[in-house]
């Protein structure tokens, strides 16, 4: 993967990018709305598009489960059955595995774990994991990796770095020596673990340098530490990453995150925030989050942000939102996602220009200065 940097603001580590996929070129930074099951819920692809979507992020165990490979391989890929022809990005299963909890068996085969559907035994080792995602045919896979949550002793997140480098490891030897299914090229992340411990963080990035992947993700973070912590982390990781990869967090993603994350030189996101809290009625403006359930707009006549573009908030009204949600109406489940996706889109693309523009940090304080976060 050719990764091309193309402005570095000058008073923080933020960076514009850009790489190709065969189903597109990527600008940097990018959030990708999650998209588990094969669908962003309530949208549709278009619907994606025109709020500027350029990758998604589907699920491995999700989609080895159901449909299954089977159908996907009937299909030719996931591309093909949702009708996406844009980048996807697959994450390994290994955090849904990892919240299964009492549901897996770790150990250094691999992962064995009973569906959540039906009970049954499965298991995962990293190459059966990469020949999953080739079924897939994601633009991106990630490796198996060991997430534990935060904080852990030493010696836990000890053992699972050292689990994490060694399937890295099998995950691209396996890759190497395996094709694609479809005729159009796969990349493959590793993914750095650790903890809250910067030795074992730096131990795990050399290792993964040294195994030579397509990009790194920072993963094993948002799960448990305090916020502080979480950036002293990333700001560790991104000083050791090389500058012509992309660096991927995993999992992090409120507004005022992304920014800290792209301060520090971050450059693609996912998180479930726009779309799983949209569904729960809250939602993204430009002064901060609104509970569109509250008794407040029963007649505001008000779009949802004034400064937005969406359909959402071209068409209607907070109080015809809030009655939507009020009478358990899915349009109004469809309206919010539409909503909260544009919002996290069109902030990212802010973000781009502004850092094109060497103003990355004055946008960064306007932003923050006006948002009321959560």
């Amino acid at each position: 993967m050719q990764f091309q940097i193309k402005y570095s603001d000058d008073k923080s580590k933020a960076r514009t990018g850009q790489f190709e996929t065969s189903h597109g070129i990527i600008q940097t930074p990018v959030f990708m709305p999650i998209g588990t099951i094969g669908t962003v819920k309530t949208l549709s692809p278009d619907d994606l598009i025109a709020q500027g979507a350029q990758m998604i992020l589907s699920n491995t165990y999700h989609l080895y489960l159901k449909p299954g490979l089977e159908v996907l391989k009937e299909f030719d890929g996931l591309h093909n059955f949702i009708k996406w022809n844009g980048s996807l990005l697959t994450d390994s299963g290994g955090y849904q595995v990892y919240s299964l909890n009492q549901l897996r068996t770790i150990n250094d085969d691999g992962v064995e774990f009973k569906s959540h559907w039906d009970g049954s035994t499965h298991l995962f080792t990293p190459e059966k994991v990469v020949d999953i995602q080739r079924i897939i045919g994601s633009d991106i896979m990630m490796v198996l990796d060991q997430c534990i949550s935060n904080p852990s002793d030493f010696a836990s997140a000890e053992s699972a770095y050292k689990l994490t480098t060694s399937w890295a490891q099998r995950s691209r030897d396996h890759f190497l020596v395996t094709k694609p299914e479809y005729g159009f090229k796969q990349f493959q992340f590793g993914i750095v673990q650790g903890g809250i411990y910067r030795e074992l963080r730096k131990l795990s990035i050399e290792d993964l340098l040294l195994i030579d992947f397509d990009g790194y993700a920072i993963g094993g973070l948002a799960v448990g530490e305090s916020s502080g912590e979480r950036w002293k982390i990333t700001d560790f990781c991104t000083d050791l990453l090389p500058e012509n990869k992309v660096r991927y967090l995993m999992g992090v993603g409120k507004p005022d995150d992304l920014l800290n994350a792209i301060e520090l030189g971050v450059d693609m996101f996912d998180c479930v925030i726009p779309t799983r809290n949209g569904r729960n009625g809250s939602l993204f403006t430009s002064k901060g989050v609104i509970n569109i359930n509250n008794a407040q707009f029963i007649k505001d006549k008000n779009p949802i942000d004034v400064k937005c573009m969406c359909f959402a908030c071209q068409h209607f009204s907070r109080a015809y939102l809030r009655h939507m949600f009020n009478v358990n109406e899915i349009f109004g489940l469809r309206l919010a996602t539409i909503h909260n996706i544009h919002f996290y889109l069109d902030l990212i693309k802010n973000v781009r220009q502004a850092i094109s523009d060497g103003k990355f940090m004055d946008f960064k304080d306007n932003f923050l200065n006006k948002y009321s976060g959560f």
